[in-house]
């Protein structure tokens, strides 16, 4: 008999293993895209924009524009989500600022670094979904509206992604902002295919 794993309980210790296995794989694609100097969308790319304008550090201000949405987050989410989300994002902010001193990145293809920074940031959001957490930002939107009203978190997020990849065009050279959007459309097709409402049945 096949077990029905409709109602499993995601255990804390899974939960945990969750946000430190996700969140340098996050920090690892930020990392790629840094060097290249690429960006990406949600609120990672109003950090990128912001970082490379001001030449401020990725996390400290990515962890400052997430702090206006744990309100959201808490009122439509709950303190579990809140609490997951914080702290993936604060991880995040950390291993971004401590990732580049970690691995040595003299020299790397922008193609190569905005497919494989897609790819690790969109596989490491999509452990955090499946785990009830987000990074923040436009991925708590994201979440709530998929929840409450069946829009696939995977094609809203890239709706919104290309909006802040095009913004990109005030601040990066035109091959950079199309190898970004490029990335952004691979790291949310990993999201629209893997993201569907009932397909994972694991919850937190």
């Amino acid at each position: 008999m096949i077990e029905d794993n409709k109602h499993r309980q995601h255990s804390l210790v899974e939960d945990a293993l969750a946000l430190i296995t996700a969140t340098p794989l996050v920090a690892l694609g930020i990392t790629f895209y840094s060097h290249a100097e690429l960006l990406t969308g949600s609120t990672a790319g109003l950090a990128f924009l912001i970082k490379y304008l001001t030449e401020w550090g990725f996390g400290p201000v990515f962890f400052v524009l997430n702090l206006p949405f744990y309100v959201l987050a808490f009122l439509r989410m709950g303190w579990k989500f809140t609490l997951r989300t914080f702290c993936a994002v604060g991880l995040v902010s950390v291993f971004a600022e401590l990732t580049p001193q970690w691995v040595s990145l003299h020299q790397i293809n922008p193609v190569y670094a905005a497919l494989l920074g897609g790819m690790c940031m969109g596989l490491g959001m999509l452990m955090l979904f499946r785990h009830r957490a987000s990074l923040g930002g436009v991925n708590i939107l994201a979440l709530y509206l998929q929840d409450r009203f069946n829009i696939r978190a995977g094609k809203f997020q890239m709706s919104v992604d290309l909006v802040i990849v095009l913004a990109a065009l005030l601040v990066l050279p035109l091959d950079k902002v199309l190898l970004s959007i490029g990335g952004a459309a691979i790291l949310n097709l990993i999201l629209t295919l893997n993201h569907k409402p009932g397909r994972y049945q694991g919850v937190s």
